[in-house]
């Protein structure tokens, strides 16, 4: 097993992997800008090294400067977290090229699924359903019109590089559907240095379901069931629970099993999830990520299984540790994600934590970096922490997320929390009655 991993990330995540490093006896390596300095992955890793300024493309994504920590640290492995550098393919290349171990996928598969055209067409290769639109890049407004006519209106455009909600327009006619497709390709461009962008029947009441996936070097692959992370605001996630309401135990099966037996043909490895729309009883695959996700904690909670370890474990070439009969989902977990933010305008709300309680008791779980007077620099992802909860059935879940929510105490900046208590109590999401528009609607904001 390795001796020492350097992690490549910061807040949360980070100190969620030192955990499991640390309950495994590996030591661990924290890399931080000067404004994480004081942060706590930075405080409880054994070894820490500054990697540059508050800026994210001189730190986080500064890939000589993180190699250059490893080497210094003498770490066996580099473990990216979640954003930042998780789906690099470059850098998980260099990773390996420098006598590392990444511990992820491979860059084969990182590109083979990165681009969101090229995944698309290996989903059909796959028998993997998918969302009809366009068969590759939409290079023109004819071209567009021509497709939207032949799927139907409205649609959606998408970067093929794109994430995080960005690098997305909703055309609902012809004649606004030139200007859409010109301000997703400005935007495509901005974010994310390409302009490629294609096309998807924009569904009208999806809901947004992912199956939670984990391969090993030894061709197995197992599923966790799925998460429903339905609850969204401009394509952002605000919540996310496990089961979905909407499904049931045949649909649930189905479209595991069509998603492992895929990923073993692939020969995938690693931790990854494959992200579907399910509307009137059927899945359209949009996108694969190919590496842990911020929501893998409420598979963790229903499954029993550390997701973490797993990664480390099959990085170092074990096999899984268990089977898919092994699986046993049990009750409910729903995820909160608290981002300093105002629960209103969604205006950052970076600062000084003045005062800070996190809920405890049966069936709570906090993963966050916060403490009583850290810091919460205005540089990175607004998202401060993650409250999970598990419950014996939802509406248990329900009646414990609430009392978790109504005892957090975050004081000094704002928070979402505030939203989440008023979501607790709306008649649809207690009746699992939601899709991916809903939270926009009940926010009065437009598509």
């Amino acid at each position: 097993m390795f001796e020492k991993i350097l992690i490549a990330n910061r807040g949360e995540i980070a100190l969620r992997i030192h955990r499991a490093c640390r309950e495994m006896g590996i030591q661990t390596v924290a890399v931080h800008s000067t404004a994480d300095a004081d942060a706590m992955h930075v405080r409880l890793a054994d070894e820490s090294v500054c990697i540059g300024p508050p800026s994210p493309t001189e730190s986080y994504l500064n890939v000589p400067a993180i190699l250059s920590a490893a080497t210094i640290a003498g770490a066996d492995a580099i473990h990216p977290g979640v954003g930042f550098l998780a789906e690099n393919a470059n850098f998980a290349e260099m990773v390996e090229e420098h006598g590392f171990t990444f511990i992820g996928p491979s860059a084969e598969h990182m590109r083979l699924m990165g681009d969101k055209i090229t995944a698309k067409r290996t989903a059909v290769d796959l028998n993997i359903p998918v969302v009809p639109g366009s068969d590759g890049s939409v290079d023109d407004e004819d071209e567009a019109l021509r497709i939207a006519k032949e799927i139907g209106y409205p649609v959606l455009i998408k970067a093929s590089a794109g994430g995080g909600g960005r690098g997305m327009k909703v055309s609902r006619g012809p004649n606004d559907l030139g200007e859409s497709l010109r301000l997703c390709r400005t935007e495509a461009k901005a974010s994310f240095g390409d302009d490629t962008v294609y096309m998807e029947k924009y569904l009208a009441t999806p809901r947004h379901i992912e199956i939670q996936v984990m391969g090993d070097s030894h061709g197995d692959v197992v599923h966790f069931g799925e998460r429903d992370c339905s609850l969204q605001r401009r394509h952002q996630k605000i919540l996310e629970e496990a089961p979905s309401p909407a499904l049931n135990a045949t649909s649930r099966n189905r479209i595991g099993e069509t998603v492992t037996s895929a990923l073993k043909t692939m020969g995938y490895r690693g931790a990854g999830t494959i992200e579907f729309l399910y509307e009137n009883s059927k899945f359209y695959f949009i996108e694969m990520n190919t590496r842990l996700q911020v929501e893998h904690s409420v598979s963790e909670m229903i499954s029993g299984i550390d997701l973490v370890r797993e990664q480390i474990r099959i990085a170092n070439g074990a096999p899984l540790a268990f089977t898919q009969s092994d699986i046993v989902l049990s009750g409910h977990a729903i995820e909160c994600r608290i981002n300093a933010e105002n629960p209103e305008t969604f205006t950052p709300s970076p600062g000084k934590v003045t005062d800070y309680h996190a809920p405890g008791g049966f069936g709570v779980r906090v993963d966050s970096a916060l403490y009583s007077g850290s810091a919460v620099p205005p540089y990175y992802d607004s998202l401060v922490s993650k409250l999970i909860v598990h419950g014996a059935n939802r509406n248990e879940c329900l009646m414990r997320l609430r009392r978790a929510l109504d005892e957090y105490v975050i004081g000094g900046i704002e928070t979402t929390i505030p939203l989440h208590q008023r979501l607790m109590h709306e008649q649809d999401f207690i009746n699992g009655n939601y899709d991916i528009h809903w939270l926009e609607a009940y926010l009065g904001l437009n598509n």
